[in-house]
């Protein structure tokens, strides 16, 4: 199983600034360009399935994803224009440097079969060709989102104009991208990722100073990596794999109607919880689903969480709950349930049990990092004391997941 040297990579994005020797009307992080593209990813790859009939292989789609996040954060110092010259003549070097540099916190994770496979992504260029070229394609439409809000503030030198041709000629290198043709139309798919992109500006703990600051965007991809390499050790089939990540990826998504309300406040009202999730279920429906083609929107709402109630046509959300789809139904089971007799592709599983323990550990060093760093409040103490008070008693989800140790480890960081 990963242990925190993996968690603090992954949150080294979260501080690694984009577009710093330009004018920034906004900070523009790594982590929120990565969840960005992951989400494009996921509409490239949905729309080359259905009309292109392309054979997308999702897990090597949502590795790739996740192999560049670790990659970029190891050559982050690089800027991207010297980057990509200096890896057409030092490719083998630069990565094997990476290699060695990430094998410790990577070999825990599956038995060292996930590094093996971070290593083969790189190596070799047969592998997982045309998830690739998605992933290429979502990269530079995420670019050419911030490039956009930067091109607007910014006086128009030579410089910048020369990288929005550059941008713009590596876009029109994937025009031959059924997505990449909708996005750039600029209609329903492009505001619906635009949508998306409204929770880079939405802060996790907006009540409190913290460092680093990470976004509600940032937050549901990290929680999405965790999920997935914590599905690894499960021995979890490709689906499973693959609808969690997702499901995880779009956890908090309704806060781009809501914004980021915590629980305290949620549960100090009276049946306020309740309402809130009334509303987010009315606004999905009325300003999420229509952005999207109405035959996703039943799979969609099945990685949400959004199912029917027993009875009338009324919805209810759940978002944590472990489900599967059955018979064209959906049941909720446990983890170790879906272990046990669903862990097949046929039942589409997702562990959103698993999810919400990987929820909690985000937030958990969310807050032992600012405490760290030596910027601390009490609503961080109050958060960090709460989630190791519920994490020294729970029950594991799996015998093979020790997340009791992992916070433990964790929140010996703080003297």
């Amino acid at each position: 199983m990963f242990r925190k040297n993996f968690v603090y990579l992954i949150y080294e994005a979260a501080s690694i600034q984009r577009w710093n020797d330009h004018i920034r009307p906004l900070e523009f992080t790594e982590i929120d360009k990565q969840a960005h593209k992951a989400i494009i990813a996921l509409l490239l790859a949905k729309f080359e399935e259905e009309e292109n009939k392309r054979k997308i292989d999702w897990k090597k789609l949502i590795e790739g994803l996740i192999f560049e996040i670790l990659h970029r954060i190891k050559l982050t110092d690089i800027k991207p224009t010297v980057f990509h010259k200096v890896m057409l003549k030092k490719r083998k070097e630069l990565n094997d440097w990476v290699f060695k540099e990430l094998e410790q916190p990577l070999r825990d994770i599956e038995r060292g079969e996930f590094y093996n496979r971070f290593k083969t992504y790189f190596n070799n260029e047969r592998y997982g060709v045309f998830e690739k070229r998605i992933i290429q394609a979502a990269h530079y439409l995420a670019t050419y989102w911030e490039f956009n809000i930067i091109y607007h503030v910014s006086p128009k030198t030579h410089l910048l104009e020369n990288t929005k041709i550059e941008i713009e000629s590596k876009i029109e290198d994937h025009y031959d991208l059924i997505g990449v043709q909708r996005i750039y139309l600029k209609k329903k798919s492009f505001t619906f990722l635009d949508l998306c992109s409204q929770l880079r500006f939405q802060q996790r703990w907006a009540q409190t100073p913290r460092v680093p600051k990470t976004s509600v965007l940032g937050h549901m991809l990290i929680v999405a990596i965790l999920t997935y390499v914590s599905l690894l050790e499960l021995e979890a089939c490709k689906n499973r794999l693959v609808y969690s990540f997702y499901a995880a990826l779009f956890h908090d998504l309704p806060e781009v109607i809501t914004r980021d309300i915590v629980s305290p406040v949620k549960r100090s009202v009276t049946e306020l919880e309740e309402i809130i999730k009334e509303y987010e279920l009315l606004q999905i429906e009325e300003k999420i689903l229509p952005l999207l083609p109405s035959r996703w929107h039943d799979e969609f709402r099945y990685i949400l969480g959004i199912y029917p109630r027993n009875s009338g046509n009324k919805f209810e959300k759940d978002e944590f709950k472990s489900r599967i789809r059955k018979n064209g139904n959906i049941e909720f089971v446990s983890t170790s349930e879906i272990n046990k007799f669903y862990n097949r592709d046929e039942y589409k599983p997702i562990d959103g049990e698993i999810m919400k323990v990987c929820d909690d550990l985000a937030a958990y060093v969310e807050a032992v990092l600012s405490i760290k760093y030596g910027l601390s409040s009490s609503h961080l103490v109050k958060g960090k004391e709460s989630l190791e008070e519920k994490y020294s008693m729970i029950q594991p989800v799996d015998e093979r997941l020790d997340f009791s140790s992992l916070f433990y480890e964790i929140s010996e960081e703080i003297p």
